[in-house]
């Protein structure tokens, strides 16, 4: 395996792949998606530990999500048994894996905490009124300085993590070698990532201006019964693009088999 350096064009590129590749599975897509969505919003019902255990679990789920984007593109039908593909190979990976996930989960806590020391903690402040615009609160929520410090503290993890769950799994790399490769993956194709990340924040802003229209026909309350569901859709969107940016990043003799149990 060894570093592949695409141009920046590349990066538009995912985009489509990740785009045409969810239309063509997009119930199973983005049901992967919800189910792991759904494990978090019961896990954060558990005090403390449960909001640590989801962020274990999130580099595994983003290897799931890749498989399944693998699958869908190979033209197969990914099965929901591919959430867990991170835990049916063998069991040195699987440690890996887990260790990656403690790693981001304390990485993670620790950006949170040290967002919340400039912004304010935002569990304390007092709710919202039933008839808040919903575009209002999201403006609120953007400008302020907790979430652009989280926002930056984060981009190095992201880098790190990026790469790192598929690096494990499919190439048997440990977790400090994983993260260096993935950190050294991201930057050598800084333009092809940042085309991608543009392409995606044009899409999202384009979603934003449909959802302002419909604030305008349906109102505030009727938005915030599919604003959920549809941002949940647009992340599905979005990760199914993923495994296109960690495939064209790694030339490497054979195809990745996959060590999951069949």
């Amino acid at each position: 395996m060894k570093l592949h350096i695409v141009p920046a064009r590349t990066g538009f590129t995912w985009v489509r792949l990740g785009t045409r590749t969810f239309l063509r599975q997009p119930l199973a897509l983005a049901g992967l998606f919800f189910m792991f969505m759904a494990l978090v919003t019961v896990l954060a019902l558990v005090p403390v530990v449960g909001s640590v255990v989801a962020l274990v679990l999130v580099p595994a789920a983003t290897l799931g999500i890749m498989a399944a984007s693998r699958e869908a593109d190979a033209g197969r039908f990914p099965m929901p048994s591919l959430l867990l593909t991170g835990f049916r190979a063998d069991r040195q990976r699987t440690r890996t894996l887990l260790t990656l996930g403690l790693i981001y989960a304390v990485a993670v806590t620790v950006v949170l905490g040290l967002a919340a020391l400039v912004g304010g903690d935002p569990a304390s402040a007092p709710p919202p009124p039933a008839d808040a615009d919903p575009t209002e609160l999201a403006r609120d929520a953007l400008l302020g300085g907790g979430l652009w410090l989280a926002m930056l503290l984060y981009l190095p993890i992201g880098m790190a993590f990026w790469h790192a769950p598929a690096l494990t799994h499919w190439h048997g790399i440990g977790p400090a070698q994983s993260l260096f490769y993935s950190v050294m993956a991201c930057w050598a194709n800084k333009g092809a990532m940042l085309a991608y990340m543009a392409g995606w924040v044009f899409i999202f802003m384009g979603s934003s201006v449909v959802l302002s229209l419909m604030a305008a026909l349906l109102g505030p309350a009727l938005l915030g019964v599919v604003l959920y569901p549809m941002v949940l859709l647009m992340a599905s969107l979005f990760h199914a693009s993923v495994y296109f940016t960690y495939r064209d990043s790694f030339q490497t003799d054979d195809t990745p088999v996959d060590t999951a149990a069949t």
